[in-house]
């Protein structure tokens, strides 16, 4: 399957459990012949792992060190607040966007100025050019709020997987599995839990001779796993949501039209406030999403999982889609610095990595969490920077 990170190439159904899909391909389950996981009894053996780093000992986790760096000033300072003085991080984070957001309009309005003069190519370009700047350090600014969420849990995102590597082998320690989970409640760690087995073999009773085994996996396919579990995770907190905000209205007349319940279902999220809002922030009527996620008016389902087993499927595409274009180029950029660079990614290769289920398992779990920060992420930024319609 070509694994391109625009979101249409990508299959939605690879990033769903086995709950709401009817089946799961043969490819899905990446692990090579040669793994243990997911097949019948097999001998294991036990051997020695070294967790690897750029300095060739173990994987380094100073400092910020994700695999993307800031592209622009903006996500620079914003990086160095992080590290540094982080009570002043969302005060800057705001400033930024706000300086970001007049900057466009002022272009614009003066794009709009020049109109029948002849300087209107020149504006024209000018406020083409900023449009991109802008975007750029949005695109930074969300990487940044990820980071945040991330350094929340005290959890350091991996780094470039090259430099976890030792004697060809990739393993990622800590695992800091507990952490990565602990962001979900219980409903959603269900679903987590299919995925993982889903796409791993994994199973909830492993012993440490099962999660230490040395296993092939194509660098490729590990690939399109991880980008399908950033689209799963971005899924989750968006389908948890609606369900958590349609189980308080249930009493609400059914009778009520969309435009009204939606009115509703809107006034409910402001009263639930840092409950449900990402990062404690409540704006204007862009800190939702209300009117680009349909709503399921019938009864509801009390479980998650049987909620979302009654969406059809533009709905859940609708659900697992980034709803900005700076969302899905962050993916995009995220992935390439992950794995190396575009050609890794885009390009199918029969390049195979030598790792663990336990490192495997901690890669998805990442992936997951991103998925489910960047929703967060886009909701911050959209109160105050109208994003791209993706």
């Amino acid at each position: 399957m070509d694994c391109g990170l625009s979101y249409t190439k990508i299959s939605l159904h690879q990033s769903l459990p086995l709950a709401v899909k009817t089946c799961l391909s043969s490819s899905t389950c990446f692990l090579s012949n040669n793994s243990s996981f997911g097949t019948s009894s097999v001998g294991f053996r036990r051997s020695l792992f070294v967790v690897a780093t750029g300095s060739s000992s173990k994987c380094e986790f100073g400092g910020l060190n994700a695999p993307l760096e800031p592209a622009t000033p903006t996500g620079r300072l914003l990086s160095t607040l992080l590290l540094n003085d982080r009570k002043y991080f969302h005060v800057a984070v705001q400033k930024q966007l706000e300086k970001l957001a007049n900057e466009r309009d002022e272009a614009v309005a003066r794009m709009n100025l020049s109109l029948g003069t002849d300087e209107a190519f020149l504006h024209r370009r000018i406020a083409e050019v900023k449009e991109l700047e802008c975007q750029t350090s949005v695109e930074d600014i969300m990487y940044m709020l990820i980071s945040y969420k991330f350094s929340g849990i005290r959890v350091h995102l991996i780094p470039r997987l090259s430099k976890c590597m030792y004697n060809g082998r990739l393993e990622i320690w800590p695992c800091k599995d507990w952490e990565l989970e602990s962001i979900h409640s219980c409903e959603v760690l269900e679903m987590v839990r299919e995925h993982l087995t889903s796409v791993l073999g994994w199973k909830e009773k492993s012993n440490v001779a099962d999660n230490w085994t040395p296993t092939e996996v194509q660098k490729f396919k590990l690939c399109q796993v991880y980008v399908a579990s950033v689209l799963y995770g971005y899924f989750l907190k968006s389908a948890s949501l609606r369900h958590h905000l349609e189980k308080k209205l249930d009493h609400i007349n059914p009778y009520l039209d969309l435009a009204s319940y939606k009115q509703l279902l809107l006034s409910t999220i402001q009263s639930l406030g840092s409950e449900i809002v990402p990062f404690g922030c409540i704006g204007g009527t862009r800190s939702t999403s209300v009117s680009q996620i349909p709503l399921l008016r019938e009864k509801k389902q009390d479980k998650l999982k049987y909620y979302v087993m009654n969406f059809d499927p533009e709905m859940l595409q609708m659900c697992a889609k980034p709803k900005s274009k700076e969302a899905l180029n962050l993916i995009e950029k995220h992935s390439y610095a992950l794995f190396g660079d575009k050609n890794t990614v885009l390009v199918a290769s029969d390049d195979v990595i030598l790792t663990s289920l336990a490192s495997l398992k901690r890669i998805v779990l990442e992936a997951i969490a991103f998925g489910s920060f960047l929703w967060d992420a886009e909701e911050y930024v959209r109160t105050v920077y109208k994003l791209k319609e993706n």
